[in-house]
């Protein structure tokens, strides 16, 4: 949902998901002079409770301690973009935005206040409606988790209702299981596609529906046979097989090995079936692991659409007998064809993999290419360079990228990095690398308390979600969701699945609120890190922890042709 308000040359614009809400600020000339930022609060009982920042004026806050907190009505917030993150779904929220302005001695201790703005908006229900997403909290690195639990590790990752577990799941796992509890009786069957299945709350509601009577299929990673017939165990394969050891005899369950695959069986998605008919599906980005669910940024999809959840059934029907690759290859050409230009209006498409050719990063591409208002990716191991090629263009358009860390491919990441309306976020720029290092000149305890997760082993430990958003904020946006990563081995190697959304404003929404909850989270200390390594002399504390005492801090936001001065107007609209 969406909300505008205006009020004296200043105007909010509210974009709402389901936990998430960004608040675009816009100003004219006139109105940000003297302007000192934003006081925000939320309305309860009618009157504003103000909401509490952690940037200071030096001259109010000389010497903050770690982890602080003070009120945006003394210390107000110094951009024109806001997240309001621990938001409710299916909500209605009302947001007092007061521009607050320096009076003429300049002193931050008087400042003048503007006109309310209040503005209400509804966060979306996530469970109704054809689509519904849920993004855990992806707190790997996360300042809210040191404030509440102290960075210690949940005490049993598969107790669902401790307060750390549900505080990173953020309705994941809930809804995860809560799919599986909807197969209530023998009618239901339940057909799954997993990678990684280790986590032991979802073996247990899967052993609970065949309690229940219903027909639970798994097809589950078990190794790999090569083309000359030997098999040889994986390390995704050894923990699999331990973890259902003691599921594998449960009459009603039973465990498919995926072993003649070509590269790795990727998929990550649950059937629905009822009577005859596959009724609803569940994929995404999340792997069946304590991980997958509360550890790295992932994202659960469910699909209440009989045709889209009858491909993907149709699909794992065949993986189920654990085809070779000539096998699998032939039938997704036989039956999944390509999109063959722009996706139909208001259209849910899927597309499987492995594939003969890598023609979907073409159709990536040219989708990209088509962009009008702004792209927004999600890549976990690097962007391959065909997409590179459609970042590294003169096409007036942001783009925003949220990388897990930098390609391998120097001169790949150089087409990315030399890109003008190119964004880049790391989710390990500050959090595995920085405080691990103690970076000098960067000086960490005077902003955050200490940052750290109980997580020590994998290859991805902070941006796994696979997402390319196309113009979202339009109302010709596209969402592209799934297990697959944008590369190469994702369309001819790994068994893999992805949902083609256009047209949906609820589902860009939702997507484009939560990319921009991870993305800011990581750009601020992408850029902190770069900075720190650039000029180590140098105390960059005071430039993060401060707020700027006059109205220069609005002056990158108005510069022509600015990252900020672009993003004001992107997610903002006219003050006037």
């Amino acid at each position: 949902m969406r909300a505008s308000a205006r009020a004296n040359g200043i105007s909010v614009h509210a974009i709402a998901g389901s936990h998430a809400v960004l608040l675009a600020m816009n100003a004219t000339e006139e109105a940000r002079k003297g302007l000192a930022g934003f006081a925000i609060g939320t309305v309860a009982a009618g009157q504003p409770r103000w909401l509490k920042g952690f940037k200071f004026f030096k001259d109010l806050v000389p010497d903050p301690v770690p982890g602080e907190r003070r009120s945006t009505l003394q210390h107000p917030v110094q951009s024109f973009l806001w997240g309001h993150y621990s938001a409710t779904p299916g909500k209605r929220f009302d947001y007092f935005i007061r521009p607050l302005y320096f009076p003429d001695a300049g002193d931050p201790a008087a400042l003048v206040s503007g006109q309310n703005i209040v503005l209400s908006v509804t966060t979306e229900d996530d469970h109704h409606g054809t689509h519904s997403v849920f993004f855990n909290r992806g707190a790997i690195v996360s300042q809210a988790f040191s404030d509440q639990f102290g960075n210690k590790p949940p005490e049993d990752v598969n107790d669902t209702g401790a307060a750390d577990v549900k505080w990173l799941s953020r309705g994941l796992v809930e809804a995860a299981l809560g799919f599986i509890a909807q197969a209530k009786n023998p009618q239901y069957e339940l057909r799954c596609c997993f990678y990684e299945l280790t986590y032991k709350p979802i073996l247990e509601a899967l052993k609970a529906a065949a309690a229940r009577g219903v027909k639970v299929d798994v097809v589950y990673e078990a190794g790999h046979v090569n083309a000359a017939g030997v098999f040889a165990e994986s390390e995704i394969g050894k923990g699999n097989t331990e973890a259902i050891a003691e599921f594998e005899n449960i009459a009603g369950l039973t465990f498919h090995k995926r072993t003649r695959h070509i590269s790795i069986p990727h998929n990550k998605f649950m059937v629905l079936r009822h009577g005859d008919a596959a009724e609803q599906v569940w994929t995404g980005s999340t792997n069946i692991s304590p991980s997958g669910f509360l550890g790295q940024t992932n994202v659960g999809h469910q699909v209440r659409d009989a045709d889209v959840a009858s491909q993907f059934d149709l699909y794992w029907a065949v993986v189920a007998t654990d085809p070779d690759r000539a096998t699998l290859k032939a039938w997704v050409k036989a039956n999944n064809p390509l999109p063959a230009g722009p996706l139909g209006p208001n259209s849910t498409t899927v597309v499987f993999s492995p594939r003969a050719a890598n023609g979907m990063l073409d159709w990536y591409g040219r989708q990209m290419d088509a962009a009008t208002q702004t792209v927004m990716l999600t890549a976990a191991f690097g962007v391959t360079r065909e997409l590179a090629a459609h970042f590294d263009n003169d096409r007036d358009y942001l783009r925003f990228l949220l990388m897990e860390k930098q390609n391998a491919s120097a001169d790949t990441q150089a087409m990315l990095a030399r890109d003008r309306d190119t964004r880049i976020a790391l989710g390990m720029a500050l959090g595995r690398i920085a405080i691990k290092n103690k970076i000098p000149g960067w000086k960490l305890d005077k902003w955050f308390l200490e940052e750290e997760h109980f997580r020590r082993k994998g290859n991805i430990f902070y941006v796994h979600t696979k997402v390319m958003m196309i113009d979202p904020f339009s109302a010709d946006c596209q969402v592209f969701t799934g297990s697959a990563n944008f590369s190469p081995a994702s369309q001819n190697s790994n068994d893999e699945n992805m949902l083609l959304i256009r047209g949906d404003q609820r589902v860009a929404d939702i997507y484009a609120t939560e990319f921009f909850r991870l993305f800011n989270h990581f750009y601020f200390r992408t850029v902190a890190n770069a900075v720190a390594v650039r000029r180590p002399e140098e105390d960059q504390a005071d430039e993060a922890v401060f707020l700027d005492p006059t109205d220069g801090w609005t002056d990158s936001h108005f510069r022509a042709g600015s990252y900020h001065a672009r993003r004001r107007v992107l997610f903002g609209v006219d003050p006037v």
